[in-house]
């Protein structure tokens, strides 16, 4: 199967690659801008395989996106391309409404018109595969679970954008009848993750004795998920999921934003014996909150186990070890990618003091 994996330098498609390139059957064609968050180290393992290409477009490219289809002809579309910092939308959401909406029209309308040119045989067998998030139901109180049926309520500039993408996408299939699937999942981490990001973030700072900045008192409620297991799960929707339906892919790691930040704490002090800033618990600060800070994800993915056979391989244990253990392991790749305008702080006017 050749596929189409747009955001594929990203922390998720990059996994998502580098899974397909592992099996033979695959081909994939990575259409990335190489925003901040692009970096194609995280494919260096893969980038001489020539079931490989690479093409540098931005989604909202309406042009160079058909060029690419007409090109490579793909089997099926993985959509990964988004902004994806909750802390940046709040500063900056024009990003996000650009890339979000108006990309994932762009890339909707080309799917179209390059599926509707295709032979019955092969129009059959295409389909679009729709990533999105958690975030675009809103906020849970203390117990209860996203289902898939879940009603959406986004709280954020990029949860409201990514929402907009999802009906975006369910429309292009009810109007146009386009062959599509969504998934949305809880809060990835693992290897290659842009160090903004809460785990990332973390682990850099803590071995640098640097502050490890909580938002408020560190309550807010995560479904952890690691990289891998997502990457696997993205791959069986792709492959057996139902055209039209939707599927939740969660963790079952429930976790306050202190409990992670306790937990790496403790890793790191097992993990790096000669620190000089242990314990590294004591590092940690609490700051102003998030504004309209969500209390609570969590998601209940019995669908996607009953009807797929997919289950995650880590706990949050091992997988947040495994995680550690990489950071320490790739100090080259953390360096390469904060070469950019990222210092690891908190983002935003909204939490300047």
């Amino acid at each position: 199967m050749k596929v189409l994996v747009t955001g594929g330098a990203g922390f998720i498609g990059s996994a998502v690659v580098r899974q397909f390139m592992q099996l033979t059957d695959y081909q994939v064609i990575n259409v990335d801008s190489l925003t901040y968050a692009g970096n194609l180290e995280s494919l260096a393992s893969v980038e001489s395989d020539s079931r490989y290409v690479f093409e540098c477009v931005d989604i909202c490219d309406a042009s160079e996106l058909a060029r690419v289809f007409q090109v490579h002809q793909p089997d099926a579309v993985m959509h990964l391309a988004a902004e994806s910092h909750v802390d940046r939308s709040i500063d900056g959401p024009d990003a996000f409404i650009q890339t979000n909406v108006l990309g994932t029209y762009a890339l909707l309308e080309a799917s179209r018109v390059y599926w509707q040119s295709l032979s019955s045989a092969r129009a059959a067998q295409f389909r679009l595969h729709h990533i999105s998030t958690d975030e675009v139901y809103g906020s849970l109180g203390d117990e209860g679970l996203f289902t898939e049926k879940t009603a959406y309520q986004p709280n954020s500039p990029y949860s409201a954008s990514k929402a907009s993408s999802d009906h975006l996408v369910r429309a292009w299939h009810h109007t146009y009848d386009l062959p599509v699937i969504t998934t949305n999942c809880s809060n990835n981490y693992g290897p290659y993750q842009f160090p903004e990001k809460l785990i990332p973030l973390m682990i850099l700072n803590a071995l640098e004795g640097k502050p490890l900045p909580v938002y408020g008192k560190g309550v807010n409620v995560r479904d952890w998920l690691y990289v891998e297991d997502h990457a696997t799960a993205l791959r069986l929707v792709l492959e057996k999921g139902a055209i039209g339906e939707v599927y939740n892919i969660g963790g079952h790691n429930e976790k306050t934003n202190m409990e992670v930040v306790d937990i790496l704490c403790q890793l790191l002090d097992e993990l790096v014996p000669g620190s000089k800033f242990k314990p590294h618990a004591a590092l940690t600060s609490f700051v102003k909150d998030r504004p309209g800070h969500d209390k609570r994800y969590a998601i209940d993915a019995s669908k996607i186990e009953r009807e797929l056979g997919w289950r995650p391989k880590e706990s949050f244990e091992t997988g947040l070890r495994k995680t550690v253990q990489w950071y320490l392991d790739s100090t080259q790749w953390c360096q390469h990618v904060q070469d950019g305008s990222y210092r690891r702080e908190r983002l935003g006017r909204a939490y300047d003091s």
